[in-house]
């Protein structure tokens, strides 16, 4: 059965990675919230997609350089560009949240910039879920294999994903179903591919690998058969809604 995944909430319904749409997702049923982190300045960990506020909110500036306070006097835009009355979520909130459903968890821990890392993000992300009691509802994701080393040295058990989009095939000259050798090599559990990448040979070779095959980002109605029909394990979507109604209810 496809489990739905809300991502970043539902980024096309609500203002993306916000504690609304967090809410309003699980209230639709979603079977898991994807979100993003990137640790703030003094230390925290703040959920938001980009490494600056400049284009999901109405302030400015690289989010390593902002306090908790800082966040809480900027606003995210909604799916339209408006601002709206939410703000930049810590983690703790985000997870307070998620501690009141069964929902699962999907954290793309992400980097300040291209081929960089957070100093430490990886052990604040795996204590808050620690201390919530969730890290048996969570996987943590990334683009970068050297994240997933470093979650995988600090929490062996956990769950991991390991991200591949399009352009990183491109740029190897590679096969889709590389991405399952990858995925291998790194030891993770899942494997979450850009959904354009799977067809029935990605699926083979990942049933073959013993991974659990996510895909992203789905909204459109065709895409979601398609996926649904390949026997992908996880569907990401800015439109859980319409996966809900697209999609077979679970048994």
């Amino acid at each position: 059965m496809t489990r739905i995944a809300a991502h970043r909430g539902g980024a096309a319904l609500w203002p993306e990675n916000s504690l609304l749409a967090f809410r309003n997702a699980i209230a639709l049923g979603s079977d898991l919230i994807e979100f993003d982190v990137h640790l703030t300045a003094g230390g925290g960990v703040a959920v938001i997609h980009d490494a600056t506020l400049d284009r999901t909110t109405d302030g400015r500036g690289a989010v390593a350089s902002m306090t908790a306070d800082d966040l809480r006097r900027v606003h995210l835009k909604g799916p339209g560009g408006a601002a709206t009355a939410e703000n930049v979520p810590m983690l703790a909130e985000v997870l307070e949240t998620a501690a009141a459903s069964t929902v699962g968890l999907l954290v793309e821990l992400k980097s300040p910039r291209r081929g960089a890392r957070y100093d430490g993000l990886e052990e604040r992300v795996l204590a808050a879920l620690t201390g919530a009691g969730l890290q048996q509802r969570a996987t943590l994701m990334a683009f970068d294999p050297e994240v997933i080393a470093r979650v995988r040295a600090l929490a062996p058990q956990a769950r991991t994903t390991l991200l591949i989009e399009r352009r990183l095939i491109g740029r190897a000259a590679a096969r889709p179903a590389a991405a399952v050798d990858w995925a291998v090599a790194a030891g993770v559990t899942d494997l979450g591919l850009e959904h354009t990448l799977v067809d029935e040979g990605v699926v083979a070779a990942v049933r073959a690998a013993r991974l659990t095959l996510g895909v992203w980002t789905v909204n459109d109605e065709m895409a979601m058969r398609r996926m649904h029909a390949l026997g992908v394990d996880l569907l990401t979507t800015d439109r859980p809604d319409l996966a809900k109604r697209v999609l077979p209810a679970k048994p």
